[in-house]
């Protein structure tokens, strides 16, 4: 358990270099798309190298979005200064920019070169509709380049074989929340909002890793801020978090989207597949009771 003063152990940050993305996928819990707003600077990212430095135990930085390969240079800039901070670099994308293996290998030559740690590749049915698809032209690029590279693979949501009620575990690595929540919940099975008592994806006592984007948020969780990098700097904002001080963290810590529903008097609306799909509707009814710790309001849909 953290405690007020103590620097929890985090050792990944994610920069969300962009919320702007060339897909709008279904399964996306930042709502990203064409239209999305919202772009780190070059000063915002040299602010928050900045602060990288001041973090003990740091270790991993990973430049994601949104897709961060539409600020290619932007990116390189600062996958560079994020590596001369001592961090280990990574780029997660959706391979959008590898046409053929000659083009993937041009745009990775300079990763290459800048000796990033992890290239993760989007690759399933929700970013593309065919086997033979730019994700697989990258990820021989990157083999041929010897960059460390993986694929990540989201399948369409199913309930497990044998599963009873009570196990609302969705298969595929879709978490039910952004636009996931409109998109792919219909004909799963439904399960009463009590059953959910705790948060089975994030340690939100001694967080591991955080989301920042060039808004200043620190997400804990996509779309729950733990406070504004831009107004207390993000060292002293990961020293000084105590979920129990949080109105949103507590609840979830100590007794699941089901706790936070009982102490805010949020009714259930309906039954729910699973503890991500409660829980982000749920806080979809508190947005304007804590502007500041449900951010920014585009994670959710809106602006």
């Amino acid at each position: 358990m953290s405690h007020f003063g103590a620097i929890p152990m985090v050792t990944g940050i994610h920069i969300l270099l962009t919320y702007n993305c060339n897909f709008t996928c279904d399964h996306c819990f930042l709502h990203c798309g064409p239209d999305s707003q919202g772009t780190f600077t070059l000063s915002q990212l040299h602010r928050l190298c900045c602060e990288v430095k001041k973090i003990p135990g740091l270790t991993w930085v990973y430049f994601e979005g949104g897709e961060p390969f539409l600020y290619y240079p932007l990116m390189v800039e600062g996958i560079s200064m994020m590596n001369g901070a001592g961090m280990k670099t990574g780029v997660v994308t959706n391979a959008y920019w590898a046409t053929t293996g000659d083009d993937a290998c041009i745009w990775l030559t300079p990763l290459k070169s800048l000796g990033i740690s992890d290239l993760s590749l989007s690759d399933d049915a929700f970013h593309f509709d065919s086997e033979d698809n730019q994700a697989k032209q990258a990820l021989q690029a990157a083999r041929k380049l010897d960059i460390p590279v993986n694929t990540i693979c989201i399948d369409t949501p199913t309930m497990k074989k044998g599963q009873k009620k009570g196990e609302p575990v969705v298969g595929g690595g879709v978490m039910l929340r952004g636009r996931a929540v409109e998109t792919v919940i219909e004909g799963l099975p439904r399960h009463p909002g009590d059953i959910f008592a705790q948060c089975p994806y994030e340690d939100l006592e001694d967080p591991q890793r955080v989301h920042v984007d060039c808004y200043g948020n620190v997400h804990i969780c996509q779309g729950i801020s733990i406070g504004n990098m831009w107004k207390t700097p993000l060292s002293e904002l990961l020293q000084s978090y105590d979920y129990t001080s949080h109105p949103i963290c507590k609840h979830l810590a100590e007794g699941g989207p089901a706790q936070l529903a009982e102490a805010y008097d949020v009714p259930p609306r309906s039954e729910y597949v699973d503890a991500c799909h409660f829980c982000y509707c749920i806080r979809l009814t508190l947005l304007d009771k804590f502007p500041h710790h449900l951010a920014p309001r585009q994670v959710y849909g809106l602006i």
